[in-house]
């Protein structure tokens, strides 16, 4: 495989960013008064819905709670709006390797992608927060999961990608830290990474290319490269 272009999940992938996501939709149920208060166990069996609104519904109808379309929408309206100012705070960092590899990326004249479910926004505030850039100024194509129509793991969010960066599935390699993920990028055909985000560490990442404990491990695009190359000629067991 000519490795081309690497493709980036967000939320756990390029920064642990899943706690934030968590305070800020506190701070908006609070804000409303509406009496929910999400715990980290909860927000965990949550996080298997993905996309803020689709995940407050889940949540509403667990709880015998309607909620309207337009009440969930604005409710993540204002999520994302507490979100976006935590992260301007600039207490995150890009998990560990994550820059490096960027850098490296970039300097071999390689594509970034970022194929999220996340909203852009948020996105974009994460990356001017940890890389002091606009992300269009990182990343040559990012596309968000409102603007394909079914989220991670239906694979559209990395066929989008895929169709923008003019690469075929296996000229390009996915980092992603959850099984949906997994999921949506393998159903593109694309090769996965996953490194568990703490979120994730419990999941089923059959399928993947390679599991590996950090991003460290594919901190230069040879690494990364390595990696692949040596799980894909790797002999099953018994094959000798």
């Amino acid at each position: 495989m000519a490795l081309e272009a690497i493709i980036f999940d967000v939320d756990g992938t390029l920064a642990e960013t899943e706690n934030v996501h968590l305070r800020a939709f506190n701070e908006t149920f609070r804000a409303i008064n509406l009496g929910w208060e999400w715990d980290e166990a909860l927000y965990e069996q949550l996080l298997k819905t993905t996309g803020g609104k689709e995940r407050m519904k889940a949540y509403a109808d667990s709880i015998g709670q309607e909620m309207t379309a337009a009440t969930l929408a604005d409710l993540h309206q204002r999520k994302t709006r507490a979100y976006t100012g935590l992260i301007a705070r600039r207490e995150i960092a890009l998990r560990p390797g994550i820059a490096d590899l960027i850098a490296d990326a970039k300097a071999r004249g390689l594509k970034l992608a970022i194929a999220t479910t996340t909203n852009r926004p948020n996105v974009d505030a994460l990356i001017e927060a940890t890389l002091d850039r606009p992300a269009t100024e990182v990343f040559d194509v990012i596309v968000a999961g409102d603007e394909v129509p079914k989220k991670k793991p239906a694979p559209d969010v990395y066929l989008a990608v895929l169709q923008q960066l003019g690469l075929p599935a296996e000229n390009c390699v996915a980092l992603e830290d959850s099984r949906n993920g997994l999921r949506s990028a393998t159903a593109a055909g694309i090769a996965t990474v996953i490194s568990p985000g703490r979120y994730t560490l419990a999941e089923d990442f059959t399928g993947a290319a390679a599991i590996i404990p950090s991003f460290d491990q594919v901190a230069t695009v040879s690494a990364l490269s390595d990696l692949l190359h040596r799980r894909a000629t790797a002999q099953p067991p018994g094959s000798h």
